[in-house]
């Protein structure tokens, strides 16, 4: 496993800040721990979503006093990033921003929690699966070298 001496600045991305990218940001944390400083944001606003509020307490990370925010008021500030990683769909990753300097643009996608349907516990068992793949992606990605040496 490849463990820089520097921190890599990400920034995670979705629709709303509300599941996916929020997912992606705590799990990065837990994983990658002081190795990256770690953000998300949505390309509209929003609010967190309940059901993975739910979900990932259940894996011992409380989102519940989470707030949101926009990938545009992150670019307006200037914040520089080594990766930009979006967690949404290809159409919807296209109207993220492009932030200055040497940045890296990474696409995964993964299906939207607000757009499930069917009974609470089924919404919420979808929303475990996504929370899974989420996990599995981030642990493969702090452990991918060949991904993350080239940055240093």
């Amino acid at each position: 496993m490849y463990m820089p001496d520097i921190q890599h600045k990400i920034l995670f991305v979705c629709i709303h800040n509300s599941a996916r990218s929020q997912m992606a940001e705590a799990f990065l944390k837990k994983y990658g721990g002081d190795h990256f400083i770690v953000e998300s944001a949505g390309l509209e606003t929003g609010s967190i979503n309940s059901n993975v509020v739910t979900v990932m307490k259940e894996v011992g990370i409380d989102l519940s006093k989470k707030g949101t925010q926009t990938v545009f008021d992150l670019f307006r500030t200037g914040k520089l990033y080594n990766a930009v990683i979006t967690v949404c769909d290809e159409a919807s990753a296209e109207r993220c921003p492009i932030f200055p300097g040497p940045v890296k643009r990474i696409a995964w996608s993964f299906k939207d929690p607000s757009a499930f349907k069917g009974t609470q516990k089924e919404i919420l068992e979808q929303t475990r699966q996504v929370r899974d793949e989420i996990e599995k992606k981030i642990k493969s990605f702090v452990h991918d070298t060949d991904q993350i040496s080239y940055w240093t």
